[in-house]
């Protein structure tokens, strides 16, 4: 359900806490960046930082130049006049990742799982007989087929949530119960809906089967697409997964620690929910 109203919550005295629904849908994560950017267009004195999630978002504020209830009046008036309907047009750019399916970091990530935690089908049979997909081929086809929305950042810096655009290439797949200690840097997952690029080799609980040569979070900005800011991805942004095979990851990974790799990014988009949802319309027309 995406709520009437916000939800307002203090987090602590610099932070408020704004929930715009229960649920995991596009719909509402729209409206969190359509939210997210009336907030910037007001420009309200003393707004420091905003954080959009996937259902809501949390606001950073200077309480010595805006009290707690100022900005949750200033973030309910703009929120009743921002729309999440056709007209949202928002700056999205979409951004190409190069992508090894089934690659052996993964494979020894999993295997050391079964070892020492608990065994468990691995993650690319798993996904297929939880898609119905015919094996691993077919799942690297769907998963590669739509461009995905980057709808938050978090968990850990320049992690990124995902949202297949294309309902026909939805996956869906539990979490690691017990989560592992370790995954691969690079690796890409999926747990509920969810696709993830791990930015480090963090512990985890999405089901992996691919990885990255291409770094998502550079705390040192060394790579251009670093300058101005340590996360590659924003939200808002869209996502390309390109299947390569191991002599080009190779080839990119050099590239990369040299210091000259060369993120694609087409930065002058935008996404029309208007466009979309005709779009959308003919999927379900042709269906």
């Amino acid at each position: 359900m995406i709520y009437e109203k916000p939800r307002f919550y203090p987090a602590g005295d610099r932070f408020i806490e704004v929930e715009l629904g229960n649920e995991m849908s596009f719909s509402l994560n729209i409206a969190v960046h359509a939210l997210a950017a009336a907030i910037r267009a007001a420009a309200l004195p003393g707004i420091i930082e905003l954080i959009p999630e996937m259902a809501s978002m949390q606001i950073s504020y200077d309480a010595d130049r805006i009290a707690f209830d100022d900005v949750t009046r200033e973030v309910e008036r703009l929120y009743a006049s921002a729309s999440a309907g056709d007209e949202i047009e928002l700056d999205s750019r979409l951004i190409t990742i190069p992508v090894l399916y089934f690659d052996p970091w993964c494979e020894a990530c999993i295997a050391d799982y079964r070892r020492r935690v608990t065994d468990k089908t691995e993650d690319p049979e798993l996904l297929c007989a939880l898609n119905n997909l015919a094996g691993r081929s077919h799942l690297k086809r769907l998963h590669a087929a739509p461009e995905y929305w980057v709808a938050a950042l978090g968990f850990w810096p320049g992690l990124c949530s995902l949202m297949p655009l294309d309902p026909r290439a939805r996956l869906v797949a539990p979490k690691y119960n017990p989560p592992r200690s370790w995954t691969p840097k690079g690796a890409i997952g999926i747990g509920g809906a969810i696709t993830c690029i791990y930015p480090d080799r963090t512990p985890g609980g999405y089901q992996i089967f691919a990885r990255t040569p291409v770094p998502i979070w550079d705390r040192e900005q060394k790579l251009p697409a670093f300058r101005e800011s340590l996360a590659l991805f924003r939200p808002g942004d869209r996502v390309r997964f390109i299947p390569i095979e191991r002599d080009e990851y190779d080839y990119i990974e050099g590239k990369v620690n040299e210091g000259v790799y060369e993120h694609s990014v087409v930065d002058y988009q935008k996404f029309s929910m208007a466009n979309y949802r005709r779009w959308l319309s003919r999927l379900e027309s042709a269906a």
